[in-house]
């Protein structure tokens, strides 16, 4: 997520960190860079000079606190007013008498019947009972879509034939409030463009009933048009909010900055990809945290604390202070990370100048490859293997590398590996994950 755009304004605030102590040429210099970075990446030209003439104005006219040198006092203030363009997080508001509707809208191709399905998800696992509605009569596919999605998470969906799209959300309203459903999800038409039927259609669903929110489902990487989309939609639409997808890609992306000025309304979710899990609440200093290069270390203790037993972890890091470590931990703590998500992902909250910039030159891909031919090694020995590594000898080692498509030589590298961690764990009494879960010890 927003990669280049991270990696030209670190090398805009290590060009600053590089001169010592600044000058009001030097910051003027470094906001022509990060001016140009931010156009670069489409964020709307008003939001840039909006947002470097208080960077600015703070940057020149106040002192720098004790403990900060000159740039880094700039990258702190930029930081705080990029969270202020991204505005307030906002929240789902679901009053009323139920079923409370989500009239979700959106170009073709923007993610809105994944994003429905996403939303259905999250919100039944918080407890409220969900169903979508297909209203997007013009694509058959995309009811479809939704109804496999639907029994995938085990959310019903309504459908129906030859109406018009307001008479199937109308239905679908009728048979939710028969059934008990706390909250209605409807998925609506696109065109690959905005246009009067269009409009005209989403203008007869929301006439139905009013929902509870409106929202624009947009895609991050269109760019400039983006915004002009939601100019467009919020014309016709009284739109309550904003879910942006796509934002896992790194094709610019910048509109994501805009998006909050421009129409007036909060940023709900961000979508981070297609799994049905890739819906974050959207917190603007997190956000502004990535865009800068500073990482999302909240975030990622966040996914380590919803991806680990807490009850199995806590048992793992008292057998590693005890000294016990084996193949069959490392393959533990292997799918501990592999639940986290892609690696790439996780990469992504970490800050692009940790360990000397290191993490910024990791090929995700690679690592990815390199750990399912790990776990394709370890699934390939049997349990005694695992928990007692020194039995490997050759033969084993090659009846592992048949099995599992890989070479004696990797299978050798992954046990000098074992024994580094090992000893290493041995050595600071606790390890893998259980540092990031709070209330572990």
């Amino acid at each position: 997520m927003f990669e280049s755009l991270a990696g030209r304004l670190m090398e805009v605030f290590q060009d600053l960190g590089r001169r010592g102590k600044l000058r009001e040429g030097d910051v003027e210099a470094g906001l022509r860079e990060i001016r140009l970075a931010l156009l670069d990446a489409d964020v709307h030209f008003k939001v840039v000079k909006d947002l470097l003439d208080r960077v600015r104005e703070r940057a020149l006219g106040t002192e720098v606190p004790a403990g900060l040198n000159p740039s880094q006092e700039v990258l702190r203030v930029m930081h705080e007013e990029l969270t202020a363009v991204l505005g307030e997080p906002g929240g789902l508001q679901l009053d009323g008498p139920k079923p409370r509707l989500i009239l979700l809208a959106g170009l073709q191709g923007s993610g809105k019947t994944t994003t429905a399905a996403k939303l259905a998800k999250r919100l039944r696992s918080n407890g409220e009972r969900v169903m979508l509605v297909a209203a997007d009569i013009h694509r058959p596919a995309a009811v479809d879509q939704l109804q496999k999605l639907g029994e995938t998470i085990s959310v019903p969906v309504h459908t129906a034939e030859g109406v018009p799209a307001a008479e199937v959300l109308s239905s679908g309203l009728e048979r939710a409030s028969k059934g008990g459903v706390s909250v209605v999800i409807t998925d609506t038409a696109g065109r690959s463009q905005m246009d009067a039927g269009m409009m005209e259609e989403l203008a007869d669903i929301w006439s139905v009933r009013e929902p509870s929110e409106s929202i624009l489902v947009a895609d991050a990487m269109t760019g400039q048009q983006a915004v002009r989309i939601a100019e467009g939609f919020s014309e016709t639409l009284p739109l309550t909010g904003l879910i942006l997808t796509k934002m896992d890609g790194d094709a610019r992306g910048g509109a994501a900055i805009s998006m909050r000025t421009v129409t007036g309304v909060p940023i709900l979710f961000i979508g981070t990809g297609e799994a049905l899990d890739a819906l974050e609440t959207f917190q603007p200093e997190r956000l502004a945290s990535r865009i800068l290069g500073m990482g999302d270390v909240a975030t990622l203790v966040e996914r380590a604390q919803a991806s680990v037993d807490l009850d199995s972890a806590q048992e793992q890091v008292q057998r590693l202070q005890r000294g016990e470590f084996t193949l069959e931990d490392f393959a533990n703590q292997l799918q501990q990370v592999q639940r986290m998500g892609p690696l790439g992902k996780v990469l992504d909250l970490l800050p692009a100048n940790m360990m000397g910039g290191a993490v910024a030159q990791v090929d995700p891909a690679m690592v990815e490859h390199q750990l399912k031919r790990t776990q394709a090694i370890l699934d390939s020995m049997t349990p005694a293997e695992r928990r007692q590594p020194r039995v490997l000898n050759g033969s084993r080692k090659r009846r592992i590398a048949a099995g599992s498509g890989t070479s004696v030589q990797e299978i050798n590298q992954l046990i000098h590996q074992y024994r580094q961690m090992k000893k290493l764990f041995k050595r600071m009494g606790s390890g893998g994950l259980g540092g990031l879960i709070p209330g572990l010890r």
